[in-house]
């Protein structure tokens, strides 16, 4: 790491381990929740909507799960700045208790048959605080990973929180079905769908004694000793001020990223039973086995990112979804569960490698100042319009087209996009240092050369 002391090396070594594991369950429950909403969305609409309407209940409890997206960015940018003014550990802690307690809250709220319109908007309420929690989540997760790693093995590192995302997302579905297939239709419908929220709590309660005993990551420890005001008093408008240029390119790696990962783990779970032509069982098997290969696949991307660049790592991920997303959906819509199962390994691989990249990047990409808020404003701005409204936009193409395979055309359109810009706009980050303000061309990520004799000495 860039900042170790040879002669705390032990201790370091120890507060790594801990800042991985207390992470790893944080992150692990955001994702497990993301997951179970999505699988019971039909019985919340159910719950919490009036009765009688089924489709219009189920697209309400969609729309109210599309609300989360709306808060990410507003999430972000206090977290952030919490974390840039305050501590990185204080962020994770705040994060991780916001989700936990809204988490038990949504698993006892009163149902719409009880309270009646209070309870949607409970429900609605919960959802924004939710949101506001995951967005500062990943970029909080991710910085704390990264600046506690060793320098030739941040990739490695950062690949733990696009893991445990994968994991969580492939338990929460697994526990969804598990139970669902326990439990008569009507106790699920009643009561079954709220048990995975109850299970995530006691795990969130353990992230969170887990993350108050962590020590500050000594990138912010380093920062906040030096007597040049080097922790700034506002981080929001010293991001806007100083790294407008860098939140637009993170904000185009977000979006494709983003969208390549939603398209993963939300939409191609119901594409494949509704367009491609296969049991809802053998859907939801399929999806869960690409994801835990996808979670295997994602330390491979940050040690390839260490061994030949982000760069690299980064343009080979989006050009294979730009070239393969059209074989893939037709893999996926061929109707064979050999050639789905396939087609899915190919799109976890393609996304492993650009994941992995988004969470390492974004932080090498920012000064340890204002690291945590310009990081986390251009990810959850990108995770929103873009790849927020990427599942939607795919059930319409194909509702609007009739074509199978008519998703591929806006992930192609995307990161074709992201790929030419990219190719041009995009630094080398893996040799920055995480402590000094190093300038970068856009290309080489090389130090500005105007820096000379006193950068060489230092």
């Amino acid at each position: 790491m860039d900042i170790t002391n040879d002669g705390a090396t032990a201790d370091l070594s120890t507060r790594r381990k801990r800042a991985v594991i207390a992470t790893l369950i944080g992150n692990f429950m955001e994702w497990f929740d993301f997951a179970v909403y999505g699988f019971v969305a039909v019985n919340i609409g159910h719950a919490f909507f009036p009765a009688g309407n089924t489709t219009a209940a189920l697209l309400s409890s969609l729309a109210v799960f599309g609300i989360a997206f709306l808060l990410r960015p507003i999430g972000g940018m206090v977290l952030g700045v919490i974390g840039d003014r305050v501590g990185r550990r204080e962020s994770l802690a705040i994060s991780i208790i916001i989700m936990s307690t809204s988490t038990f809250v949504l698993a006892i709220l009163p149902t719409y048959q009880h309270i009646g319109m209070w309870a949607t908007v409970a429900l609605v309420l919960t959802r924004c605080v939710q949101g506001m929690s995951v967005g500062g989540e990943w970029m909080g997760a991710g910085t704390f990973l990264v600046e506690y790693a060793p320098a030739n093995r941040r990739g490695l590192a950062a690949s733990v929180i696009s893991a445990t995302a994968a994991f969580g997302v492939a338990t929460g579905s697994f526990v969804v079905f598990a139970i669902s297939g326990w439990l008569d239709a009507r106790s699920f419908n009643e009561w079954g769908w709220r048990v995975p929220f109850v299970l995530a709590v006691p795990v969130g309660l353990i992230g969170l004694y887990m993350r108050l005993k962590l020590e500050d990551t000594p990138v912010f420890e380093e920062i906040k000793a030096r007597s040049s005001g080097a922790v700034v008093k506002t981080p929001f408008l010293a991001s806007l001020k100083e790294d407008s240029r860098m939140i637009g390119i993170a904000f185009l790696f977000a979006s494709i990223t983003g969208l390549g990962f939603y398209y993963f783990v939300t939409y191609m779970v119901n594409y494949l039973p509704v367009t491609g032509h296969l049991g809802r069982t053998q859907a939801v098997m399929a999806s869960g086995a690409s994801l835990v290969l996808y979670g295997l696949f994602c330390p491979l991307a940050g040690w390839l990112s260490d061994r030949i660049g982000r760069r690299k790592t980064f343009l080979i991920g989006i050009f294979g979804h730009m070239a393969l997303g059209i074989p893939v959906f037709f893999m996926l819509s061929s109707g064979s569960l050999l050639l789905a199962f396939v087609g899915l390994v190919v799109f976890a691989w393609f996304q492993a490698l650009i994941n992995v990249m988004n969470t390492v990047v974004v932080v090498e990409l920012f000064p340890p100042r204002t690291r945590m808020t310009s990081g986390a404003l251009a990810l959850n701005l990108g995770a929103g319009p873009v790849a927020g409204t990427g599942p939607l936009i795919a059930a319409a193409l194909v509702a609007s087209t009739g074509i199978a395979i008519s998703p591929a055309f806006y992930l192609c359109a995307i990161a074709l996009i992201a790929f030419v810009i990219l190719y041009f706009a995009l630094p080398e980050t893996c040799r920055r240092s995480l402590v000094e303000e190093e300038p970068i061309s856009p290309l080489s990520g090389e130090e500005d050369p105007s820096l000379g004799p006193a950068r060489a000495a230092r």
